[in-house]
Formats: structure tokens, sequence, C-alpha cells
């Protein structure tokens, strides 16, 4: 059968610019699979899918005039209902063959179970090209991740249809013929329209699928393509960057965002006064990227006061875009220089009594009353970091970090919380640390962002991500499903990060002893969580389930050294002993849990009566002092493989030793030894955990 490649545009008013790459891949992609689903694409077809600011279209190639006939099967009735008692046609079976424009000879009768059925047998014409669009344009419209939907009256005055923008055009070419379809009001023709100013013609007429991208470039002055339109920008910015001896910045979102806003792009160099420099250079950029949409320049890293504007328009004389974007941005520059200039008459010791007005949570109190709780984790954290010195420091950045949601700045931008803390707090003469801390507070913000700089921001953000979680378990706020509101495994995980990255001698025990947790139901959902945490991040970063299951398995309250319990885990996996120790480690860990009453790790030596049992105390009195020595110094590895010699014994030991014997003073120690044998074998992991 042969093919053509098929072209699909919907002409509408500007999408929303942060959510036009997805829409176009939604369109692009629903479009195809319908086709698909229908036998319409061969193998080979590709789907290329274009997206502009007042377009969504497909092309899909190899697609066929009308997909493959069908060899349908469908259950029709028992067959004591299809026929009576003479074998004939029931009623019920002619009414069904009429309905579904059958005869008796598409009827077969088979088995179904216990009963016989009647099945009808016919082969169904596949669908048109014309029939299968039609059905895959509205799936692919309704389909369009969009929260919200507009609903607009159509040209006739009467009919209104629910889309997010008003539709104008819609185009379907498959080769040069058009496909009669019709969708939101609209049929489709050839037509689509260019560029709102640049286009040679209003209206561009689409020769055929292949000639579209080009057409549009042309005639229409639009790069329709999503991805060739980001590429065009990213070029500019850096040929445009390159005459200036500067780097533009690098924000993917934002470069994705500017190439939803433009379908002729041309980037033009702009700057401002050199006196704006004065302000912190994350306030320019921000107000600058947020506001205005606006590349910065950098010159080895820190600000400069140029920068680059992804103009839609391409005038011969470009000085007055430039001028007019000039005259822009200054008023937004003059605003932040304001508010700095304002925020430093206060001090942010000054602030902290308006941190007592500001409500944090109707059950927890102020967000003064919250400074207080993480002030004082902070300042216990410091002293068993790093005596009182640390201490001192860490109580006072910690009773500082919050004092800038009080500024201007922080009101206008709250995404600079922390940052201008910082600033504020050199300007106020505090030390260094303590400045850093304040910024470093919120750290690390997501996966992949650096950790505090120094020991001061560690304490106050241990402290501050602690108490969150040690506030929001206390009155039962967990995280549901994927609600999590008030970001509390993204807390856990920072936690985490700063014990073991850090390698911090503090246990999760005394941490929640620190922050005056003593429900013992929430200390125990909170410890859950963490190792829950814990486990996920630690299988993402390439360990097995089982290495991971063997450590966290054991709860180690200290999470500093799971890196290295982790590499001692996996060399002992590697020894040829290692299977056999596991499953013997699990068969005892099964034999203790039976055993009736408490079993205590002792063992009398005049008890020990066969030759086997006897071995594996004199092994195990060789092998537990080098591995609880190794294991003391902290080479875990060293203490596992220490246990390696142990394996002949255990097995010679299950092969020739009756455990549960029916002398209970030689069961009791039998016992004894087998529980002083599993209490050397998991103080690194749970090695049973290793055995499949």
């Amino acid at each position: 059968m042969t093919t053509k490649n098929l072209l699909v545009e919907l002409f509408v008013e500007e999408l929303p610019p942060k959510a036009l790459k997805k829409l176009g891949e939604s369109f692009a992609s629903t479009l195809a699979n319908e086709l698909r689903k229908e036998g319409l694409l061969e193998d080979q077809s590709v789907t290329t899918t274009f997206a502009s600011p007042r377009r969504l279209a497909a092309h899909i190639s190899r697609v066929r005039e009308k997909g493959p006939d069908k060899n349908i099967r469908k259950k029709l009735m028992p067959s004591a209902v299809a026929f009576d008692g003479e074998g004939k046609p029931t009623p019920a079976l002619n009414k069904r063959l009429e309905k579904d424009g059958l005869s008796e000879r598409n009827l077969v009768r088979e088995k179904d179970g216990g009963t016989e059925s009647v099945f009808a047998v016919f082969e169904e014409a596949g669908w048109s090209l014309i029939a299968t669009l039609q059905l895959a344009l509205r799936a692919a419209i309704s389909g369009l991740p969009i929260p919200k939907v507009m609903t607009y009256q159509l040209q006739d005055g009467w009919s209104s249809v629910n889309f997010v923008r008003p539709a104008h055009k819609l185009l379907a070419l498959h080769g040069s013929d058009v496909v009669d379809v019709d969708v939101l009001g609209l049929k489709a023709g050839r037509e689509t329209q260019g560029h709102r100013f640049e286009a040679t013609n209003p209206l561009v007429a689409i020769r055929d699928a292949d000639s579209y991208a080009q057409q549009l470039e042309s005639e229409g002055a639009v790069i329709a393509g999503f991805a060739a339109r980001r590429a065009e920008i990213e070029k500019q910015l850096q040929d445009a960057a390159a005459k200036e001896g500067l780097q533009p910045i690098e924000d993917d979102a934002l470069l994705d965002e500017v190439t939803a806003l433009v379908e002729r792009p041309n980037v033009l160099s702009c700057q401002f006064e050199e006196e704006f420099l004065d302000v912190p250079q994350e306030c320019l950029i921000l107000t600058m990227k947020a506001n205005q949409k606006y590349f910065p320049l950098l010159k080895d890293g820190r600000l400069t006061n140029k920068f680059l504007v992804v103009s839609n328009i391409r005038p011969a004389d470009p000085s007055a875009v430039i001028g007019g974007n000039e005259r822009v941005v200054r008023p937004r520059l003059a605003d932040a220089k304001f508010f700095f200039d304002q925020d430093r008459k206060k001090s942010l010791m000054d602030r902290i009594p308006g941190l007592a007005k500001v409500v944090y949570h109707n059950k927890l109190g102020t967000q003064g009353e919250r400074v207080e709780r993480v002030a004082a984790l902070a300042r216990a954290i410091g002293e068993k970091l790093g005596g009182e010195a640390l201490a001192n420091m860490a109580d006072r950045a910690a009773v500082l970090a919050k004092a800038d949601l009080l500024t201007d700045m922080v009101g206008e931008f709250p995404e600079l919380q922390g940052i201008m803390g910082r600033y504020y707090a050199l300007h106020d003469g505090e030390p260094a640390e303590v400045a850093d801390a304040i910024e470093d507070h919120y750290k690390p913000r997501f996966a992949g962002d650096e950790l505090p700089r120094g020991k001061v921001g560690l304490c106050v953000a241990l402290a501050d991500k602690l108490q969150t979680l040690a506030d929001m378990f206390g009155i039962g706020q967990l995280p549901t499903g994927d609600k999590d509101p008030f970001a509390l495994r993204r807390h856990a995980l920072g936690i985490l990060r700063m014990l073991i990255e850090r390698d911090l001698p503090l246990d999760l025990v005394w941490l929640f002893h620190a922050a005056r947790l003593a429900d013992v139901k929430v200390i125990g959902q909170l410890s859950e969580f963490i190792y829950e945490r814990l486990a996920g991040s630690l299988r993402e970063q390439g360990y097995s389930a089982l290495e991971v299951d063997a450590v966290v398995g054991l709860r180690p309250p200290r999470l500093g050294d799971i890196p290295k319990r982790l590499a001692a885990v996996r060399a002992f996996a590697a020894l040829p002993e290692a299977a056999s120790l596991a499953a013997a480690n699990k068969r005892v860990g099964n034999i203790l849990k039976k055993a009736e009453g408490t079993v205590v790790a002792t063992v009398d030596a005049a008890l020990l009566k066969e030759a086997a049992e006897v071995a594996l105390h004199s092994a195990l009195g060789q092998a537990k002092p080098q591995a609880d020595a190794a294991f003391e110094r902290g080479d875990y590895t060293a203490s596992l493989q220490a246990l390696a010699a142990l394996k002949a014994p255990v097995d010679s030991f299950f092969d020739a030793v009756m455990v549960n014997a029916e002398d209970a003073a030689l069961r009791a120690n039998r016992l004894g030894l087998l529980a002083t044998l599993h209490q050397a074998m998991n103080r690194v992991a749970d090695l049973s955990r290793l055995s499949a």
C-alpha cells in the first residue's frame, strides 16, 4: 500500500509560553499514536514536532490512506440461546445478525468454558485516513496537558468550543492533498498564517507536507520547530556575547520560555547604567530574567552592565528596539536599588521581633517561636561538632536566618531569601561564617545542589530541616502520595546528604533527642521516613537492592559511615564464602526467632559435646575479636572479611549438630553459640539479606 507524508497544523492565538514545549509534544505524539493504533503508520514512520507561539503541528512520515482490513472474532451468545431444539436460529440470533450486518455464513460454534457458544467470524474493512485522523485530532486536543481551557464563540455567533486559546485555522495535508477533517469549528485546508509583521504574504499556502517548515520560514518568516528555534536563539546569544567578550547566563528554563515567545528570533545587545551594579548581582539578574526575559551578560562569573534581548522582529535599524528595552529595564533596576538601600537602613537583628507577628503554622505558632526552636537545635549540634565557639556561631546564624523574610527585597523576590540575608548580615558587621550560614541554611535546595560551605552553615541547615520534620510529624502532617506541601521528602534527603557526604559524627537517636522529640510513635514514624528516603537514594546511586537492604535493614543510627558499610558489603559479596555464610546467617536468624524465651549470647565451653560445635566455638573465638577490632576502627571491609574463615565450621555445625537437643542446658548453650555467631556476623550489615 502506497504511503505519503502527513502534516497537521492547528493555528491559534498565542499559547502559554511555559507550557508550549509540552503542548507540542503531546499534540504530535497523540496524533501518531492514534494513527498507529489503526495501522495507518509503518514501522519506519517518524514523527516530527513543531510548536511556535501560534501553532501546534506534526509531520508524520509514511502514512497510509487506509488501514489494513481486520479479521474479527466476536462472541455473540450461548448456542442454547442462538438455536432452538431443531437447530434453527432463534429470533434472538436473527435480531443480533441483522443488527451487526452478518449472516449465518459468519457463524461458528465453539466450546467456551463449560458451554458451547456462537461466534461471528468476519473481515472488517480498515479505517480510512480521514476517519482516523478525525478521531485522532479530537483525542490530541482533549489530551493536551492544560489545567484550564477557555470557552469562546465560533464565527456563527451561536456555537462555542473549549480550547486553551481561540483557534483560527486547521491545516491537514497528506502529501499534497488536503485531508477533509474538521475540529473546533474549523475545516482543514492548506493555508496557514506566517509572522504577524514580517511574513512575505499574510497567508502561506503550503504545497505539500514536506514543504511546510521551509515555506513557513521563507514565506512566513517563522521557524516552526521548537528545537530549531531554540538552537538558533542559543547560537545568536553566543555570537552576540562573544562580540562583547562576555558570556551569556546559562538558564535552560529561560531559554525554553523565550523560545516559546518568538517566531523569528533576533538577539540584540543592550546595556544599563553601571551605577546599578552596586546592587547585589542576584537581584539584578533575577529582575532581568523573571520580569523582562533578558539574558544578563557575565565576565568571569560577575554581572556586567550589558544584557541580551531576544526580539521577535528584525528591523533594518534595531536602535528603536534596543532603546525601548533599555528604557523598560531601567525602572526595574531602580526598584531593586531602592529596595536594597531601604533594607540596609534596618539591621537584621532589629527585624527579629517582627517574626513574632508572622504565623508559621496555626498548630506550631509564629516564625519567631520556630526560630527559637531552630536556634536551640543549631546550638546543640554546634556544641556536638565543635564546642562552644561553633555553638555560639550557629546560634547567632539561626536567630538571624529568617529575618530577611521581612525585607522589601525578599518580599518582591522570595527566591532571594537567604541570599539577601547574607548581604545584609555582612553590611551589619556579622562574621563571614554567620553571613554565609544565613544563605546556606536553605541548602541543599534540590537534588544535586551544593551543601553548606562551612560548619556553621551545616549546623543551621541541619537544625532548620530537622526541626521542620519534627514539627510536622509531631502534628501529624505527613506526606501522602504525591502531596508534600512542606517539602518534607526534600528536607529528609538534605539531612541525609549532609550527614553522609560530610561524614558528620551525629546519629539519628541523638538528633531526635536534641530536637526534643519524646513521643515514641512520632520518633518511629520519622525514623522510618528517613530510612525509606535513604534506601531510595542509595538505589538511585547504583547500589543493588540486596546491598541497600543489608545495610539499611540494620537501621544504623550513624549515617556518615553508610558508604563504608556499602563498600564492605560489596567486597564481602564477591568472596566465594559469601553466599554460604549469608544463607547460614538467615538460617541462624530463623532458629533464634523460633526459640522459646530469651536467648543469651553466652557459651559454656564445658557443655560443648560435638566436635563440630567445639570447632565453631574455637573458630568464632579467633574470628570475632579480629572482626570486632576492625569494626571499632571503622574498617568494615576487614571486619566482614574476617568472618570468611567461619564458612567451613558453620557448614559442619549444621551438618552434624542438633541445635534443639532434648537436654535443656545443651539446647540453651547451642542457641547461645548461634546468638554469638549472629551478633558477630551482623554488626556491619544484615548478611541474611544477601541470601536470595
